[in-house]
């Protein structure tokens, strides 16, 4: 696996935002800015809540086909390589790693089985797209932590992807879960979300590479990012951090992440959360309060590390 200098790239996107102008603009711009060699484009999919059977990706809440498959061809006009990661959410809000049923079945109760098979639908509908456009990666879904320890479903899935895709195959786990899956072996590169606090790098890479060696596989963190926003870099996981903007907390967030990353040679590389669509004037950037880099100080950490190991 080539080294991954990457970034989630309008995560999530409702239909119709990828296929505006300036969305094309803000890619060039995130290539051209931050030395990327490597994208993700994260379809969404809904479900109502954490335990409903059925999984909609085909309203207006979800970026189209068309548009999803028109910015892959421009992503590798741009020299990028490609990566799709169909990630389900709960419409109530609830975060996705909370989807949970019994264990035993139940008669007249949500039943695992139902969902693995809308979860299935809903990732071969993306791996049939990846396939005929040729993206390097896959990955089946992103923190869906309570779900994992049904080792034979995921196995299932892993094997009815690569039915219809024949690239790299990854699973995006949450942080600090990486050493409870217990099926990495049936994909072709471990992943992960990388949202530690600054000064635990070290302990965190330290529990992960036992993990990396058990396997044998390639690894990256297939999402990793801190708000610029006070506090975050203590808690980066935490969306709803609130404080005084914080530039500097966040590359110095950044820069301790890609110092402790850069001494590990299994560590294969980071895709960041996340660059938007449609990019803020770069005189507000100071004021913002959320994960985007763009015109941040920590954009100029990520170029920096980028420049120096995109080649690899």
């Amino acid at each position: 696996m080539k080294y991954i200098c990457g970034m989630t790239f309008a995560s999530f996107a409702c239909a119709g935002e990828l296929g505006k102008k300036q969305s094309k603009e803000s890619l060039r711009l995130m290539k051209e800015r931050t030395g990327a060699n490597f994208v993700i484009f994260a379809p969404g999919g809904l479900q109502e809540t954490p335990q409903s059977e059925k999984i909609c990706y085909d309203s207006k809440a979800t970026m189209e086909d068309a548009e999803l498959i028109e910015m892959i061809a421009y992503a590798k006009e741009l020299g990028l390589r490609v990566a799709l990661k169909p990630t389900v959410n709960c419409k109530n809000g609830t975060w996705r790693a909370h989807i949970n049923f019994f264990d035993e079945d139940v008669p007249c109760e949500p039943k695992w089985g139902n969902w693995f098979s809308a979860y299935t639908d809903f990732q071969l509908h993306y791996a049939a797209i990846a396939e005929e456009h040729g993206c390097e990666m896959f990955i089946a879904g992103c923190e869906m932590v309570m779900s994992e320890r049904r080792e034979a479903e995921w196995r299932k899935l892993i094997a009815d992807i690569r039915q219809v895709y024949h690239g790299l195959v990854s699973y995006n786990t949450d942080k600090y879960q990486e050493h409870h899956v217990k099926w990495w072996d049936c994909v072709d590169v471990i992943s992960s979300s990388g949202y530690y606090p600054i000064g635990d790098w070290e302990n965190q890479l330290d529990r992960i590479e036992h993990v990396v060696r058990q396997f044998g596989k390639p690894f990256f963190f297939a999402e990793a990012g801190c708000m610029s926003v006070e506090g975050s870099a203590r808690v980066p996981n935490d969306w709803c951090v609130t404080g005084e903007p914080d530039e500097e907390g966040q590359a110095a967030w950044y820069r301790d992440m890609l110092t402790a990353c850069e001494k590990r040679d299994w560590v294969g590389g980071m895709a960041f959360w996340s660059w938007g669509a449609k990019l803020y004037p770069e005189k507000s950037a100071a004021g913002r309060m959320d994960y985007e880099i763009y015109a941040k100080p920590a954009e100029k950490e990520v170029r920096e590390y980028f420049l120096k190991h995109a080649a690899k």
